[in-house]
């Protein structure tokens, strides 16, 4: 049936949503009334179709209830990222062309949602109490929990988050036809992972991020129970999938290696017996955290590499990825090439720049330099990654083009350093990047988040390199390892790896 409203009227009691942390569950029913009620309060804000509003919202019912009521009254919504700094924020308000704001109050202070320069933006808040911004609950609580008046299908605007500089806008065309129309996104979600209305989800990430938005969407609309956490606890989430009977799952990388730092005894008191599909992706995983994973797990894991851009996908199973160790897939949407910096084609085996050819019409808003700069001469775009293919067209992912070293005139790929770095026990993260060095241009550059404040000093960091030299050779062992007991971080754990390099170039701030 594929739409939350048909589930609304064959199976109105079962529940759709339940937020974890605050054991608040809502019934397909109540969920449809909610979606109505947030479609009739924005239309009361004399927003009409194609128009666009920003939701900076945690994970909680309200941003649901938005997202859904946008999705039927024609509208773009735009998931901003609840750590965006005040210029960013306002950066995409007005890139956007936004013509509300809605801000919780668990994201900013009523002072700086005050202060910010929103263009024509009208700002609506969340949960601010006393103040002279306009309260979302009062126009939610006076509206109607009937379909509204106007209905027309609308859609996400997605910003990349910025890790690697100013968040870049994806704006598709809008959706034509009926407002409950199969989304053929949700769809191809539900039929990969065979989500289904017998399915669980659980829901492990912050929702302004492109999958974990379309998983849980996914699951709405296919029936199924979601299990909804406000912030990832390793601890919890495992809880959470013996006590509801999870069946599917959505993770990071760096929540693996989360889970794997429990205590033998803490993983074991909660059974994984109900999980039959552990998705993952959004980076690559480590070799040995990704085996680890398995060997507990079992061969449940499957993996996506994609992006907000939507230009091109590849998926791998568990059984392949034994197969093929270290590699994100072959090509599930698209043409995978690989291309030199001048945009000649690679053969397999050789490292360079990864493209997908496809028919998927693409831009970035407002931003034609950047559309131009992910595109080759051929016309295939890219994520900015760079990565090989082997003979069977699986492809590696090697690391992120705008943190290749050059040493010397050689390329160096930090992510294997940070492979090894990974391995040892004494090591809870790892950041490797470029520094200058005069006589080579750049060197090696290691920081290191210690699993433990005593495993720190000139014995450990010598010890992590002669680990580096074994495995990796001289040239890619780190000339420096700093210790820091803190990274910058998104809300899923993944490292903000350029503000922690910027710090170590620039020594103005600390990271």
């Amino acid at each position: 049936m594929y739409h939350l409203s048909r589930f609304a009227a064959a199976t109105p009691d079962k529940v759709a949503l339940h937020f974890l942390e605050a054991d608040e569950a809502f019934s397909f029913s109540q969920l449809e009334r909610e979606a109505n009620r947030a479609a009739n309060a924005l239309l009361s804000l004399g927003l009409k179709r194609g128009d666009c509003i920003v939701l900076c919202i945690e994970n909680a019912p309200a941003l649901l209830f938005l997202a859904l009521g946008a999705q039927r009254t024609g509208l773009y919504y735009v998931l901003a990222s609840t750590r965006l700094s005040a210029a960013d924020f306002e950066y995409i308000v007005k890139d956007s062309g936004a013509s509300v704001a809605v801000v919780s109050s668990a994201c900013m202070s009523a002072e700086t949602v005050s202060s910010l320069d929103l263009g024509g933006a009208r700002r609506v808040g969340i949960g601010f109490e006393d103040t002279a911004i306009e309260s979302w609950e009062a126009h939610f609580l006076a509206a109607p929990d009937g379909l509204p008046p106007v209905l027309a299908p609308g859609r996400e605007m997605l910003y990349s988050s910025g890790t690697t500089g100013r968040p870049k806008g994806v704006r598709k065309p809008p959706f034509e036809g009926a407002f409950d129309a199969v989304d053929n996104r949700n769809a191809a979600v539900a039929r990969s992972f065979a989500l289904d209305a017998s399915s669980v989800y659980l829901s492990t990430s912050p929702l302004y991020h492109s999958a974990p938005n379309r998983f849980l969407s996914a699951a709405i609309h296919a029936g199924a129970t979601s299990i909804v956490m406000s912030k990832f606890d390793a601890e919890r989430a495992l809880a959470a999938i013996a006590h509801f009977g999870c069946t599917h799952s959505l993770w990071v990388p760096t929540m693996f290696h989360r889970l794997l730092r429990l205590e033998a005894g803490v993983r074991s008191r909660h059974s994984m017996a109900s999980m039959v599909q552990a998705v993952h992706g959004a980076a690559p995983c480590p070799v040995h955290v990704k085996q680890a994973m398995i060997d507990w797990w079992g061969p449940i894991l499957q993996e996506y590499y994609s992006g907000t851009e939507g230009i091109g996908a590849t998926a791998i199973t568990s059984r392949e990825w034994l197969q093929h160790k270290g590699s994100v897939g072959r090509a599930t949407d698209g043409i995978l090439h690989i291309l030199d910096d001048a945009g000649h084609e690679l053969p397999a085996g050789e490292t360079g720049n990864v493209y997908f050819e496809s028919d998927a019409q693409f831009e970035y808003w407002n931003d034609p330099a950047k559309t131009r700069a992910a595109t080759s001469p051929q016309g295939w775009r890219s994520f900015g990654d760079i990565g090989r293919l082997d003979s069977e067209g699986y492809l590696y992912l090697t690391d992120r083009k705008d943190f290749v070293i050059i040493s010397g005139g050689v390329n160096i790929y930090p992510q294997e350093i940070e492979d090894v770095l990974l391995q040892d026990p004494r090591v809870a993260d790892a950041a490797v990047f470029g520094v200058p060095n005069e006589e080579y241009g750049e060197e090696v550059k290691a920081v290191i988040q210690p699993a433990h404040p005593d495993f720190t000093g000139p014995a450990v960091a010598d010890a992590l390199k002669a680990r580096c030299l074994e495995l990796l050779g001289p040239i890619k062992v780190p000339r420096s390892i700093d210790f820091e007991f803190e990274f910058p971080r998104h809300t899923t754990g993944k490292l903000y790896k350029k503000l922690l390099r910027d710090h170590y170039l620039t020594k103005e701030s600390p990271p």
